[in-house]
């Protein structure tokens, strides 16, 4: 049986805090959240204990979830990893590049398992993808949110962005080229809408786009590659994948239909709807990790991965700042 205490008791916090109780093999054994308000709301709903100390909180545990404000992600991880603790953080990583990097030399120096919650990784929609030949040259995302104001501590792309970010770099195996983004605070103090776009040394290209000022939700992804389109819907929890088949290779399927190509030629436009399993994400990514710890296996989002999508969301912050002293007057 792994034992693990919670770190943060919000909104999400809350939510680990149900799904760590309902996971087989797993003690829940409290959580520590400094806000009396959280903590009274976390005691009356869930009944586990608070612990106002660190270090007793610790010392009962194998692994910890850190579901606190980004700010206090650093110092929280570091004491769990000197500790020897297992640790599940939240995205973004860290508050700071030099934080990331510091707790990416930490983890690998303790020997521990540090799995960062990049929840989108395990979107059932996503996921439906599995078996399919993934090779996109050019993907376009929408991430778009109503108002908030619990997110609006840092910038829209650590908010929201980073979820792609992760995601385009865990399907495209190449370096980074070129980054040129532009945003705009129209809310908050940092930006609310920003847009991206990221070239690779491959050639593919990447144009991601968030908001959290939305009159709408959307969450969707498309990849275009040699003969195929693929849609991922993460909100709806949908995919359609749509390729281009040869016909005197491949039968004429259900959903296909035949078209003439400007070269005279007959190609199947064959339409798939891989079928998407229902399933928690959140619930996914903690039983996965306690997996992991379990077995002695790799973690699905590493804190190198973690640290790779903060690198590249700061990258994009900074190519924002530079457009907008560029176009001031």
């Amino acid at each position: 049986m792994l034992r693990v205490g919670v770190f943060g008791a919000g909104h999400l916090g809350k939510i680990h805090i149900q799904q760590w109780k309902e996971i087989p093999q797993v003690e829940l054994v409290g959580f520590y959240d400094p806000n009396d308000e959280n903590a009274a709301t976390t005691i009356a709903q869930y009944q586990i204990s608070r612990y106002t100390d660190i270090e007793a909180l610790l010392s009962e545990v194998d692994m910890v979830d850190i579901v606190s404000t980004t700010t206090t992600h650093f110092e929280i991880a570091k004491i769990c990893i000197l500790n020897s603790k297992h640790v599940f953080i939240e995205k973004p990583l860290a508050n700071t590049l030099e934080e990331g990097r510091e707790l990416v030399k930490l983890v690998n120096e303790a020997n521990v398992k540090c799995q960062v919650g990049h929840v989108e990784r395990y979107n059932p929609a996503l996921l439906a993808l599995k078996n399919q030949a993934l090779q996109p040259m050019f993907i376009e995302a929408h991430r778009l949110a109503q108002f908030n104001p619990r997110g609006t501590d840092v910038a829209v792309v650590l908010d929201l962005m980073i979820h792609d970010i992760d995601i385009v770099l865990h399907l495209v195996k190449s370096n980074v080229k070129r980054i040129s983004a532009s945003g705009v605070a129209v809310i908050s103090e940092t930006a609310d809408i920003a847009n991206a776009r990221i070239e690779f040394d491959n050639g593919c290209v990447a144009n991601l786009t968030a908001s959290r000022i939305s009159l709408k939700k959307m969450r969707k992804m498309r990849l275009f590659q040699r003969d195929a389109y693929i849609g991922i819907d993460f909100l709806n929890k949908n995919t359609e994948v749509i390729r281009m088949k040869d016909p005197s290779v491949e039968p004429l399927g259900k959903m296909d239909f035949s078209i003439d190509t400007p070269s005279g030629d007959k190609k199947i436009i064959s339409v798939q709807m891989p079928d998407v399993a229902t399933s928690n994400a959140i619930r996914s990514e903690l039983t996965e990790f306690a997996e992991a710890i379990r077995k002695d296996i790799s973690v699905r989002v590493s804190v190198f991965d973690g640290l790779q999508a903060m690198e590249i969301a700061h990258q994009i912050i900074e190519k924002m700042s530079l457009h907008q002293e560029q176009h001031s007057f």
